[in-house]
């Protein structure tokens, strides 16, 4: 059962890259039981439930200026979240297992789903002391020369009253073939602050603050043949920022300061059943894994964006711990 490709399979088919790795492994975190299987998956799935939640808050705005009342924008960003060397090893402690151990390498790191394809890490069931192999990462350096995970995203904003803009992401239930289905859905305001300000309400630049919530569900079916057998990633992403921006003729520089809570789960579900060396009988495994992760902290980020008549193409940068490159278009009235 290819766990990890699949699940990757359709991460990076939602950001454009589809049917890229069909390497199996996943299953084989599974092997030891439903503790050993949590804490060797979250290590190793963790970098991209992060790095996935954190490109949820980027794309929101290309400017701190709301539309005028009715104004609109249709907006498609792509961001590219880059990950840390520090997530392409997570350090396994033979103590925290329970029936399986691992054997090498000896200083107990090993790679995360960026990690390095090869060499894999070898386990050995503490029953049987029979050994396997564990997962090698994907190494997206290595294929594409990038060590980062794109994340794509359509949204539309709306002008309202006041100084308020509306801005709304919203996906229906969206069938992935025959294997599963998507849905999302975010809102976010932002609304002028400068017009509160006496002295500067009238300066030729713009100043509003921003508040942004994305949920995302994705639920995939991990083998045709057993249609209990499935994976459920959900995650939410809320940000929370104050925002700048300066237009000279067509060009805008904007910018902005705040703070990103990213909150993601990952659940297999169904009954799993996995082969000893004879005469042991199958280990049967249900719901082997089900955990959250989370990513918070701080966030600064500076873009430019170019106007010409209604067409809008922008790209900015973002320091946080998932330092992130958002480049996007859009088509943009009043």
């Amino acid at each position: 059962m290819n766990y990890k490709g699949l699940i990757l399979t359709v991460f990076f088919s939602i950001s454009s890259f589809a049917a890229i790795y069909a390497q199996d492994d996943l299953d084989l975190l599974i092997k030891g039981g439903v503790e050993d299987a949590n804490y060797l998956a979250k290590g190793y799935v963790s970098p991209i439930l992060k790095a996935f939640g954190n490109g949820l808050n980027q794309g929101w705005y290309n400017t701190a200026q709301p539309h005028k009342v009715g104004g609109v924008d249709l907006t498609l960003n792509v961001s590219a979240v880059y990950i840390p060397s520090a997530d392409l090893l997570y350090h396994v402690d033979n103590t925290k297992l329970k029936n399986i151990s691992l054997v090498s390498p000896a200083n107990g790191n090993v790679p995360t789903v960026f990690g390095l394809e090869t060499p894999t890490p070898t386990y050995r069931n503490n029953s049987s002391g029979s050994t396997f192999s564990g997962p090698g990462g994907i190494d997206p350096k290595g294929s594409y020369g990038i060590n980062a995970l794109p994340v794509p995203m359509a949204q539309l904003g709306i002008g309202l009253p006041k100084g308020f803009d509306l801005k709304v992401r919203y996906l229906p239930s969206l069938k992935l073939g025959d294997a599963g289905k998507l849905n999302m859905f975010g809102i976010g305001v932002m609304h002028d602050v400068k017009q509160y300000i006496p002295g500067i309400k009238n300066l030729p630049f713009d100043l509003s603050g921003f508040v942004g919530f994305t949920k995302m569900k994705l639920d995939v079916e991990l083998d045709q043949s057993k249609p209990d057998q499935r994976a459920i990633f959900e995650a939410s992403a809320t940000t929370i920022q104050a925002l700048i921006s300066k237009k000279i003729a067509v060009l805008t520089v904007y910018g902005g300061l705040g703070y990103n809570i990213a909150k993601t789960n990952l659940a297999l579900k169904g009954t799993y059943s996995f082969d000893n060396p004879a005469p042991a009988p199958p280990t049967v495994v249900k719901d082997p894994v089900n955990f959250d992760v989370s990513s918070s902290g701080p966030r600064a980020s500076a873009g430019m964006r170019l106007k010409l008549a209604v067409f809008t193409f922008h790209a900015d940068y973002t320091l946080q711990k998932y330092k992130t490159l958002t480049v996007g278009f859009g088509i943009s009235v009043r």
